[in-house]
């Protein structure tokens, strides 16, 4: 299958894997509401080989890789691409579940998560943990590359304690992954600080050492398409990935991002809200919800009180109400 990710006019914009965020429903409301001149990739939450390949665990961690009819009629629509991301630690798992996801499922590509600075992640010796061990990443990458036709792509950080940036970007370069996804954190930082673009800057550098072709994009604290291109420009960057920007401003991925009226976040919190009891209802927690409603329920007169309100919900029906209650 051809690389998609070598198809895209620049900057290419990514929405990035965040675990209880992007899932089906949440990617809908942000493919819905962005420009596909501006949007272009999309990717699953976290996905474990591990809990792929057990017998037992797999129905539970397949929700992850669930697309609805409804989303992937607008990323057919609008051509957007979607991404599973997985990881692990074990290279044969990982051949295993790229070919069964490749069989099974219907993706456009594969990530492999070398970037998650969760503790109890790092320490079983996965995601951030795998800088640390470049001949085992690199036996994932050539793994799973193996296994798919479809692109496989890696993102990943720029060290573990301190940054390490370009002899671990040319380890992963010698794999020749479809594309790089940058973090400009240490695993050590977490979330915590600025994101270095000067280290990311240097990653793409050794790409363009070692070959050029292949898409390099940086990730960490981009708030508008606006930052975004002029990272990219800047830093020699083919792109960007938004991750909590996405937060500020469900409407992201326009040009210029429109400033919402309080109708307007109301109207998406409902179908938000509807769009997860339609996927998930008996599911998932009707609790995960909450955190996308910080996101419509800002900048306006009464925001916090009704915010309160929604927090203490514990319904669907509870929510319609209040957010009923509150047009009328």
């Amino acid at each position: 299958m051809p690389n998609f990710w070598r198809t895209f006019s620049k900057p290419i914009f990514a929405l990035a894997p965040m675990e209880d965020v992007t899932d089906t429903s949440f990617r809908e409301i942000i493919a819905g509401l962005s420009d596909p001149k501006i949007l272009n990739v999309l990717f699953t939450e976290f996905t474990s080989v591990d809990g792929m390949n057990h017998p037992k665990g797999k129905p539970r961690v397949a929700e992850r890789l669930f697309v609805s009819e409804s989303e992937r009629e607008i990323l057919k629509r609008k051509n957007f691409k979607l991404v599973a991301q997985i990881w692990g630690n074990n290279p044969e798992i990982f051949h295993k579940v790229a070919r069964d996801i490749t069989d099974e499922y219907d993706f456009d590509g594969l990530d492999i998560n070398m970037g998650c600075p969760v503790k109890n992640v790092v320490k079983n010796g996965c995601c951030s943990a795998l800088i640390s061990q470049p001949a085992l990443a690199k036996e994932i990458i050539l793994a799973t590359k193996e296994a798919t036709h479809l692109p496989v792509s890696v993102k990943t950080r720029t060290g573990l304690k301190a940054h390490d940036t370009e002899i671990w970007i040319g380890h992963v370069m010698e794999t020749k992954p479809a594309a790089i996804i940058l973090h400009g954190r240490t695993q050590k930082q977490q979330s915590d600080g600025l994101a270095d673009w000067e280290e990311i800057a240097k990653g793409a550098r050794v790409r363009d050492e070692i070959d050029p072709e292949i898409p390099f994009l940086g990730n960490g604290d981009v708030m508008s398409y606006a930052q975004g291109e002029e990272l990219s420009l800047k830093y020699g960057l083919d792109g960007v990935m938004i991750g909590r920007g996405i937060f500020h401003n469900p409407w992201f991925f326009n040009n210029p991002a429109p400033a919402p009226s309080i109708t307007d976040k109301l109207a998406q919190l409902m179908v938000h809200t509807q769009i997860f009891e339609r996927n998930w209802s008996g599911k998932k927690n009707f609790n995960i919800l909450k955190r996308f409603y910080k996101i419509y329920t800002n900048d306006f007169p009464g925001a916090a009180k009704l915010r309160a309100e929604l927090m203490e919900s514990k319904s669907f029906d509870e929510v319609y109400a209040i957010i009923l209650g509150q047009k009328n």
